[in-house]
């Protein structure tokens, strides 16, 4: 719906193809849903092309531009979701600081948080309709022009992987001085996860409101914790986001949606993550698919988790990756995906085979039954 120029959140297509909303939320399904996180990326040509000599936060910040890499890999493959194309760090900007895309490097922060005397520079409270509109901007434009075809993702970095990237600078192996400060500085710590939260929390109940159908939780650092720094730093502000969006949406009238958490590497979270009210558990390729789902006993979905690497094997290698991991997860509360996103260097042929394979395969699985 159009007024005054601008595409409103309402009046969006009918959806045509619920099935990854149904796996979610472990209905009967014809096929098994597929997806891959980036798959709106460097490793498609028209991806590159359209970014070629522009700055990455400012084609976030275009919903024109957001909405038409979001729908790129889906004029390719028939993927059953799309996720919109943005980027995690959009948080730590809207709390006021300089985030930059270094070619070559990746997400720099030329002034990171070192000391707790720090978090005085951030803004103490965040306006996110006027910091973040963009972003939900870019989800309207988007849930319109999909014209019902697949249902539309959004999504957010966790506290913990924000704060990481907060006082690290950027990208790190260790993450030393992140976790320098969950020994040293730990109220500290929890005062900016509890901030990151609260925005968290606003920013994606604004996505829903916008027109997203899911809403995933990235997770990204969570492997340089242990279970007990992930039980005390981690795991409590994620489950404090599922409860409070799902209580602040059924507060607006909005849609509940499903809530996919993805801990990458937190393989010995698993059971705790499965009762922290998300609908959906995302899985890396470290966890064993009949484990997970004698570990996570029937509480939730699976997502995951082929290796993205295996997308560097031939198109039958591929497809019996694929065929073993089904097997595995079987084809009830399973949404198919890689244990990570794809990579630039990634020929697309090889994930339509993947997303062929998935298809196929589980179409089959479900004929046997």
């Amino acid at each position: 719906m159009v007024m005054n120029n601008h595409i409103l959140p309402k009046d969006f297509p009918e959806l045509k193809n619920d099935t990854f909303l149904r796996a979610t939320r472990g209905e009967e399904i014809e096929h098994v849903p597929v997806w891959c996180m980036r798959q709106a990326g460097r490793y498609l040509p028209e991806f590159r092309e359209s970014r070629a000599g522009k700055d990455f936060f400012e084609t976030c910040r275009s919903p024109e531009a957001c909405c038409e890499l979001t729908l790129q890999p889906l004029r390719r493959f028939p993927f059953d979701a799309a996720i919109i194309f943005s980027d995690i760090l959009v948080i730590p900007q809207a709390l006021g600081m300089d985030v930059q895309m270094v070619p070559g490097k990746g997400p720099t922060f030329p002034d990171p948080l070192k000391e707790p005397d720090d978090l005085q520079t951030l803004r103490s409270k965040v306006d996110v309709p006027a910091e973040l509109g963009y972003v939900f901007k870019a989800i309207t434009l988007t849930r319109h022009r999909l014209e019902g075809k697949v249902p539309l993702i959004g999504f957010t970095g966790a506290p913990w992987t924000l704060m990481a990237y907060m006082i690290e600078g950027g990208g790190s192996t260790t993450h030393s001085k992140a976790k320098r400060w969950l020994y040293r500085h730990p109220e500290a710590s929890h005062r900016l996860l509890k901030q990151l939260t609260d925005v968290i929390v606003e920013y994606l109940v604004g996505q829903v409101a916008a027109g997203a159908q899911a809403l995933q939780v990235f997770e990204s650092h969570a492997g340089c914790l242990g279970p007990v720094e992930f039980g005390e730093f981690a795991l409590p502000y994620l489950r404090d986001i599922s409860k409070r969006v799902k209580e602040h949406l059924q507060d607006s009238g909005l849609e509940k949606v499903p809530m996919i958490v993805f801990a990458k590497d937190g393989h010995y979270a698993l059971e705790d993550l499965s009762v922290s009210h998300y609908e959906v558990v995302g899985l890396d390729w470290t966890i064993d698919p009949r484990s997970a789902r004698v570990r996570t006993d029937g509480k939730v979905s699976l997502q995951g988790n082929m290796d993205p690497c295996a997308l560097y094997a031939s198109k039958e290698r591929i497809a019996e990756i694929v065929r073993k991991m089904l097997e595995g997860f079987g084809t009830r509360g399973y949404i198919a995906n890689l244990g990570h996103g794809l990579y630039p260097d990634m020929d697309p042929e090889s994930v339509g085979a993947f997303v062929d394979a998935v298809h196929s395969h589980s179409r089959q699985l479900l004929k046997l039954k």
